[in-house]
Order: structure tokens, then C-alpha cells, then sequence
């Protein structure tokens, strides 16, 4: 199944590029719904490097909703169209009933100098898939409402 998002955001591609790699911002559209605990040595990066980042889910900040793998890449582009891209599954708890994630984030410059801004999750959890594409619908249009309203306060 897929969820997807299209948004024009008040602020540059420059602050959207920063913003959407950072922990930091990524919690902060989160919440309250989800909340997340880097489980690396170190804790959250600044900023998201490519690689593997392991996190504690927690529904609302207080139920256990299991770990999971964030791998992050940024695939290369030609036509100035930044991307990140997270394929790391959820490893343990009710999330693990997802089997494939592909999580897709892209950020592209508007005519006027803002940012139009492209969020696609693409996942399977088996004959769950229904059930569990309504939550992350619903968590997916929550995260829409925080990017728009952080997103004027961004700054490159």
C-alpha cells in the first residue's frame, strides 16, 4: 500500500533539505502520537548520515511499540530535486508486523522560491495491510499538519 503527500512549504528547499534530515524535526512531527528514543551509542545525530539508526517507538510517549531499523540513503539526482530515502523495516514489537518499508522523502524548488515537498510510504504487513494503513494514514496527515507549521520557521 501507499501514502502519499504533497505539500508546498513556506520556507527554501535549502531549510526543507536541513530540516527533513534532522532527528530533531523528525520527532517533532512525530509527537504526540509517537514518540522515538535513538537506541545508538550517542543518541540522535544532528543530522541523519546514511546508514542504519535503530529507535524505540512508543504510542502517545508511554506504550512500547517496538524498534526499528531507519535506513537512511540519498540517491542521487540530476534534476535538483533532493532525496532521502529510509528502507529499514521495524525489527520487534506490534510494528513488526510490517514487512516491507519504503519510505521516501523529496524536496524540489517552486517558481517563487518555497519548496514543494513529496513524502511517500510505500509498505506491506500482509492481510494487515488494510487495517494498518489506516493508522499510518491518519499518522501520515498528522505529520503533514506539523510540517506546514513548522515549516515557516525553517531556515537554511
Amino acid at each position: 500500500m501507499r501514502i502519499l503527500l504533497k505539500l508546498e512549504l513556506d520556507c527554501t528547499p535549502d531549510a526543507a533539505w536541513r530540516a527533513i534530515r534532522s532527528p530533531a524535526v523528525f520527532q517533532q512531527v512525530s509527537a504526540p502520537f509517537t514518540a522515538f528514543d535513538s537506541l545508538e551509542q550517542g543518541g540522535f545525530p544532528e543530522l541523519w548520515p546514511e546508514g542504519d539508526h535503530r529507535v524505540l517507538a512508543r504510542a502517545f510517549g508511554l506504550v512500547d511499540a517496538g524498534t526499528q531499523n531507519i535506513g537512511i540513503s540519498f540517491p542521487r539526482r540530476t534534476d535538483g530535486v533532493r532525496v532521502m530515502r529510509d528502507s529499514g523495516p521495524p525489527l520487534s514489537g506490534p510494528l513488526a508486523i510490517i514487512t516491507r518499508w519504503r519510505h521516501q522523502l523529496a524536496v524540489s524548488a517552486l517558481p517563487d522560491g518555497r519548496t514543494l515537498y513529496r513524502d511517500e510510504l510505500s509498505f506491506s504487513a500482509g492481510l494487515a495491510t488494510p487495517l494498518v494503513w489506516l493508522g499510518l494514514w491518519a499518522f501520515w496527515q498528522w505529520r503533514a499538519v506539523g510540517i506546514r507549521r513548522l515549516s515557516s520557521s525553517w531556515s537554511a
